[in-house]
């Protein structure tokens, strides 16, 4: 494999993906199905069969389960073998991450607070004797981590916290103290990852800070917060007065702290769309179920339109996301890969690149699955109607748990902008070329088009001529926007926002093409026509949201013959020459749904 292989983060915007070249959940080998089908019974067995008892407030259930993932290994995937870790890749992780989440938000965010932000930082930013002492127990469940970054005044401003840390005179510990709220774990956690302000720095820093309830060295918790969804994972304050923290639980450097935060959230937002996925198949699953057996004018609701939509929308939405998710995930491995063999740099220096690298898909992703999921659990709750309003079924809680992950690892409108503004950066330095194809869309809109009628009757031809127009359009209305207001274009939030829907529904529009045919090549279009039909009609639903974020930017920031030219040019990026029957689309994907009794693909 070499680097000019494996596209840059933020390059499927400029270049053109072949299908051969991403990776799907088709191409699962032997030991990932193996290891999906090992959480997905442990799933079944210690937390979907308990479902009830967790949204009765059980945090000694979430703790207990949490500890049985441990003998499992569960917890130790992404952790190297040299610290007692699976020592497993990308893919791996996001595939245990996806099917140990969907049977309830609760352990969802207790295994990702433990595995993520909990352990993942000491992995990758910490000295070899913290490593060495804190990850093995982190990694077996003998420990549990949680993390400390969000107070009441630092929120999405991440560096602004209050949290003191004051070096002792002979300089061998640090007292903290400070409040932090909405610690994920911190009822039962025996380690957590600290942020604080030394002096006036500029930047906070990161602390190791070992807690034993037993001797609590300052530290006292609030009571458990009544949340909205998630209701038995613990959240708590955490309150420090005069902690005192040996100096070499420093994690990093001095003033790294927000670089630690800020890389441990773009692993984050990846893994959070995965922890997406499976709440919607399991949602999908219930749905179909509860319409094939309820009988109203004597037949089942199944047969009936209006819910066959709602199934076909709700199985194309998480079918997209799979695709999307997998795709960056590979992307991600690969580049890990990469840096580790030519030799420059340590395990903790790939990982951590390697992310990095794709923090614009990270944060695409978090938007995108954690919205979808959202709106298949309301979906789900219309099904079943009453009984879904009611406690007695799964869908009131899958909804309530959803409605967290458009607001955690930084908010929808926050990762949006990022994703944006990430680009620009990228730009800037030369590591995507965005200003070439830009210049070249502006020449082609001043031209005369083709009035060629294009042959198209290869599978996708059409879809793909569209997904490089979408492409176009996106870089006429974002580049228009950033030559009229150059570096303040970060204050134009809205335009930020539009300008986001479309790079977003882009990358999810080509992942799903891509996904369906590389599916078509290998089994026949004859055997995949749902795919290619799920493929087809989340592409004309992007076309639709692009063109208003489109439509919308355009008449803001522009006016006269620019405005008409670049309306003009909307027109022609959003045009197709066949239109897709989108009823039979959705009916394709429905029967096979319906026929199936569950979410299948």
């Amino acid at each position: 494999m070499e680097e000019k292989d494996i596209l840059r983060g933020g390059q499927f915007l400029v270049k053109e993906s072949n299908c051969e070249d991403v990776f799907t959940p088709e191409d699962f080998n032997e030991d990932q199905l193996m290891m999906k089908e090992a959480v997905t019974e442990f799933v079944d067995r210690e937390i979907w069969a308990k479902k009830a008892q967790f949204e009765k407030k059980d945090y000694a259930l979430t703790e207990s389960c949490m500890r049985k993932a441990g003998e499992l290994g569960f917890l130790s995937v992404a952790v190297p073998a040299e610290y007692g870790g699976m020592g497993m890749g990308f893919v791996d992780t996001m595939l245990v991450c996806d099917y140990i989440s969907g049977a309830t938000g609760s352990f969802s965010t207790a295994f990702g607070a433990h595995t993520g932000i909990g352990t993942m930082p000491i992995t990758l930013y910490g000295s070899e004797e913290q490593k060495q002492k804190y990850v093995p127990k982190l990694a077996s469940g003998e420990w549990f981590g949680s993390y400390c970054l969000t107070e009441p005044s630092a929120g999405s401003d991440a560096n602004s916290g209050k949290t003191k840390a004051v070096l002792s005179e002979d300089g061998k510990s640090y007292k903290i103290t400070g409040q932090k709220m909405w610690i994920s774990n911190a009822g039962f956690c025996n380690l957590m990852i600290v942020f604080a302000r030394i002096e006036d720095d500029k930047y906070i820093t990161g602390f190791i800070v070992e807690y034993d309830p037993e001797n609590p060295n300052g530290i006292t918790m609030g009571e458990e917060e009544h949340k909205l969804g998630i209701r038995a994972s613990s959240t708590r304050q955490v309150f420090f007065n005069d902690t005192v923290v040996p100096a070499e639980n420093m994690l990093s450097t001095r003033g790294n702290g927000f670089k630690i935060a800020m890389n441990a959230l773009n692993v984050g937002r990846i893994k959070l769309a995965a922890a997406c996925l499976d709440a919607q198949r399991r949602t999908i699953t219930e749905s179909v179920k509860y319409a094939n057996e309820r009988i109203q004018f004597k037949t089942p609701i199944s047969s009936f339109g209006a819910i066959r939509q709602k199934i076909a929308e709700m199985a194309t939405n998480c079918w997209v996301g799979e695709a999307a998710s997998y795709r960056a995930a590979k992307k991600i491995e690969d580049r890990i890969e990469l840096r580790r063999n030519n030799g420059k740099d340590t395990h903790q220096e790939a990982e951590l690149k390697g992310v990095e690298e794709y923090a614009i898909e990270c944060s695409i992703l978090k938007v995108s699955v954690s919205e979808f999921v959202q709106k298949c659990t309301d979906e789900g709750i219309q099904i079943l109607g009453g009984m879904g309003f009611s406690e007695e079924t799964p869908m009131e809680s899958a909804w309530r748990d959803a409605r967290i992950a458009r607001i955690y690892e930084g908010t929808n409108e926050i990762n949006r902008m990022l994703s944006v503004g990430m680009l620009i950066k990228k730009a800037m330095k030369g590591h995507v070329d965005v200003l070439t194809p830009a210049m070249a869309v502006k020449d082609e809109l001043m031209g005369i088009p083709s009035f060629d009628t294009p042959d198209f009757s290869e599978l996708f031809s059409e879809e793909k001529s569209i997904i490089r127009n979408l492409k176009k359009l996106f870089l006429m209305v974002a580049g228009a926007a950033l030559e009229k207001y150059g570096e303040k274009i970060e204050e134009q939030q809205q335009l930020m926002l539009a300008s986001s829907d479309i790079l977003i529904q882009i990358y999810l529009a080509e992942s799903a093409i891509l996904r369906a045919e590389k599916m078509a090549k290998k089994e026949g279009e004859d055997n995949v026509k749902e795919q290619i039909a799920m493929a087809k009609l989340n592409l004309f639903h992007a076309i639709d949201v692009i063109e208003t974020a489109g439509k919308h930017s355009i008449i803001s920031f522009s006016s006269g013959d620019e405005q008409r030219m670049m309306l003009m040019g909307l027109k022609r990026y959003i045009k197709y020459v066949n239109m897709p029957n989108i009823i039979k689309l959705r009916n394709i994907i429905a029967n096979k749904v319906i026929q199936e009794n569950k979410y299948c693909f």
